[in-house]
């Protein structure tokens, strides 16, 4: 099965906040073949962990390298690459919200 992870998904998966959700998108991600990671996808998974979440730039930039990471992941790495590398000056430039 090949999925393209919308950012509700990756929402679910990653904060578990829904368990019936959060387990139906683990195991989606999970069983994928190959899992499509668009570059808006992630910008809006950013927006939406920092902002909705409150969770810390360096926290989010990790979470995406690991998902950018697994096995049957598919992304546009120096887009994505870029993205972590902004996200991280935002966060050294004092950027982040407490």
């Amino acid at each position: 099965m090949k999925i393209t992870a919308d950012t509700n998904v990756l929402i679910r998966a990653i904060t578990g906040d829904n368990a019936q959700q959060s387990k139906a998108a683990q195991t989606a991600l999970k069983k994928a073949d190959v899992v499509a990671l668009a570059i808006p996808v992630l910008c809006e998974l950013v927006w939406v962990l920092s902002q909705g979440y409150k969770i810390p730039s360096g926290d989010i930039a990790e979470t995406i390298r690991r998902l950018m990471n697994g096995a049957s992941v598919v992304v546009n790495r120096p887009a994505a690459e870029a993205g972590l590398a902004l996200l991280h000056g935002h966060s050294t430039l004092g950027f982040e919200r407490s």
